[in-house]
């Protein structure tokens, strides 16, 4: 008796261990979800284009470069036709250089 005791009570064990591993359910969805509407793109107006000199000046941060600029009498060549690149230094730039570097 106790033989048969000891194998339900294993019995029992193992169907609540396997009932403890058995995967949830998961529910059915009930409705597609609906799309979310994007919002129509609206027409941005092209931004006018600067030429160099004129971006420099209403920076505010390149007048060093301004000034070198319109000394070596390149103004009129920043302003015409380009492509042009620039890699232009800040004011703080030139202000790091030895005392005298920017006069000469």
């Amino acid at each position: 008796m106790k033989r048969n005791s000891l194998f339900v009570m294993l019995l029992v064990v193992f169907t609540l261990v396997l009932a403890a591993c058995a995967p949830a359910a998961t529910p059915e969805p009930t409705a597609e979800p609906e799309p979310t509407a994007l919002p129509e793109p609206t027409a941005m107006p092209e931004p006018e284009l600067a030429d160099i000199v004129d971006t420099a000046v209403a920076d505010g941060r390149f007048t060093t470069l301004v000034a070198a600029v319109q000394a070596a009498g390149l103004v009129d060549a920043l302003k015409g036709e380009g492509p042009f690149t620039v890699f232009a230094p800040t004011d703080d730039a030139f202000a790091a250089l030895p005392e005298g570097t920017v006069e000469e």
